[in-house]
């Protein structure tokens, strides 16, 4: 028996079983034409010799890697963790594995990343692009060859491509329009870069609603940044410095929502008598908050099964040199809370 240390190939179980390479090949690969008591055979020495299966090798031989490159910003988004469980739930129907990267919202890291996967043989590529993303190059065809590549949710800005996004304008809209139908006339916004798709139809939403009520646009509500705990502190602290200040603010995330409410909380300011809150996202918690969180529902499962089901549907028809482009939306759907309303408990507008 050759040594487990070694690295064993089809050839050593071959030699083994006293079979050809292909045969062993096919039988590990239960090939239809190979018996069943042969693959048993061959399988049980394949464990035994300590054999593993070279997915690498295996590409390159068959130019076929049943394997799909993702690349998000952040992992721990809980918007972008519900995507990549139904992108790679998908996948795995069609018989494909899922490659995750995360550009931690470098552009830089990006081009390396989709550099790194086109050495490994990936037969499509699925993206969600990062706040500060201008140069879109590295995915036309001349870096990607004949692999097909799908956008999401964070999507290149004048520039044609297959994608799928939410409903964003309608989420602006819907926010801001029941936060004036409470009463509320001076409505901050506390955005992420406008560099980013999803920033940018949200605040058209967000002025769309406005226009609708004759409340003017103001800028000195609106503040334009990552949407991090820190950033979003200090928004507020200019926002109360005003001699105006907001009786509404309309953060673009949860965790930006949540943010303010520690400092409303911390400068003894009533939500929602005083200061109503929304957010966007409705992550898990926007529930367990002190008050509840009104936000969007995003539907991020609909978003991931339909970037994949259009990944593997540009695999399969080939047809790259084609000049149109799919575009998808998904729904949103505002979840009103006690954040932005006095009336107590979960209600949907």
């Amino acid at each position: 028996m050759r040594k487990k240390q070694q690295q064993v190939t089809i050839k050593d179980i071959a030699t083994e079983v006293g079979m050809s390479v292909s045969s062993v090949s096919r039988a590990l690969s239960d090939h239809p034409h190979i018996s069943e008591e042969t693959k048993e055979k061959v399988k049980a020495v394949a464990q035994q010799l300590g054999y593993r299966y070279n997915a690498l090798a295996a590409a390159l031989r068959s130019s076929r890697s049943k394997t799909i490159g993702l690349i998000v910003p952040r992992i721990s988004m809980p918007f972008q963790a519900a995507v990549i469980t139904a992108i790679q739930n998908r996948l795995q129907t069609f018989g494909y594995n899922l490659m995750i990267f995360q550009s931690n919202e470098s552009p830089e890291q990006e081009k390396k990343i989709v550099n790194l996967l086109m050495g490994t043989q990936v037969e499509g590529l699925i993206v969600s692009v990062t706040l500060y993303t201008k140069d879109y190059h590295i995915f036309d065809r001349s870096t990607l060859g004949n692999v097909p590549v799908v956008f999401y949710d964070r999507v290149p800005i004048d520039k044609t491509c297959h994608k799928i996004v939410g409903d964003e304008y309608t989420g602006g809209y819907q926010v801001t329009r029941h936060l004036l139908e409470h009463g509320c006339r001076r409505i901050a916004h506390i955005s992420g870069p406008l560099s980013c798709s999803i920033y940018l139809q949200r605040l058209s939403g967000y002025k769309e609603a406005l226009k609708e009520f004759n409340i003017p646009y103001d800028e000195s509500l609106v503040y334009f940044h990552e949407l991090n705990k820190e950033n979003t502190l200090n928004s507020c602290e200019a926002l109360f410095a005003q001699s105006h200040i907001p009786d509404a603010i309309f953060a673009c995330n949860d965790t930006a929502a949540l943010a303010v409410l520690d400092y409303a909380r911390n400068n003894k300011i009533s939500v929602p008598k005083q200061l109503k809150v929304t957010g966007y996202a409705n992550d898990s918690r926007t529930e367990i908050s002190r008050p509840q969180i009104t936000s969007v529902e995003q539907f991020p499962h609909l978003m991931g099964e339909g970037a994949a089901k259009l990944i593997m549907e540009l695999i399969e028809t080939q047809d790259l040199n084609s000049q149109s482009y799919i575009s998808m939306t998904t729904p949103v759907e505002l979840i009103a809370r006690e954040s932005s309303s006095t009336k107590p408990g979960l209600h949907r507008d």
